[in-house]
């Protein structure tokens, strides 16, 4: 039995299953192929988290914006920017000027089994050009890992082939997908890498 980039793709898939992490395939999601975030689950989150807070769904919609519209030009600084959002949080602004600014987290930190988390695989995203990650790991929403895959088997898709797609096709073709990124992985069964 051949060990094929299929194969690892099922075996990671299961393995983070193992961890609470369901698996979801790109195509099951209902959204534009250009958008990168699964707003669904984002709102959900943030729906829920400042329910007693009287969140509006103006305001849940101001916070995608945010993410949404830092500009992927320079992808350096808008990665930098969302990483403090999504570490350290942000204010926003209430819709009703008499009520007091709400502190924003997008991730909750302290009871982890509130977030939403899922690996989505073979999710074609539209950029410049069209591009099929392998797997992206979410957490309420934000696309926060992103996995390439390659089979050890075949001497012209190597590790090495894995992070040049990373680095040069996805960075340059889907920079909206990086803008969210913490990690890249890259595995082909018997090495692995992983770095931002």
């Amino acid at each position: 039995m051949k060990f094929t980039e299929e194969r690892l793709e099922q075996a990671i898939i299961e393995l983070l299953g193992k961890e609470g992490y369901p698996h979801t395939c790109g195509e099951a999601i209902k959204r534009a192929h250009e958008d990168v975030l699964i707003k669904s689950d984002l709102r959900e989150f943030l729906a829920k988290r400042y329910q007693v807070e009287g969140i509006t769904a103006y305001e849940i919609e101001q916070i995608i914006h945010k993410l949404e519209y830092l500009p992927a030009s320079d992808l350096y600084d808008t990665n930098k920017a969302i990483m403090k959002f999504v570490s350290d949080g942000f204010i926003l602004k209430r819709e009703d000027a008499n009520q007091k600014d709400l502190y924003i987290q997008l991730i909750d930190y302290v009871e982890l089994d509130k977030n939403s988390y899922r690996i989505v695989t073979q999710m074609k995203i539209q950029g410049y050009e069209l591009r099929i990650p392998d797997g992206i790991l979410y957490i309420n929403g934000l696309p926060l890992v992103v996995f390439e895959f390659k089979s050890a088997i075949h001497k012209e898709a190597t590790i090495y082939d894995a992070y040049k797609q990373l680095t040069t096709r996805y960075d340059r073709d889907i920079p909206e997908l990086f803008k969210y990124n913490v990690l890249c992985v890259i595995r082909d069964g018997v090495n692995k890498k992983m770095g931002c």
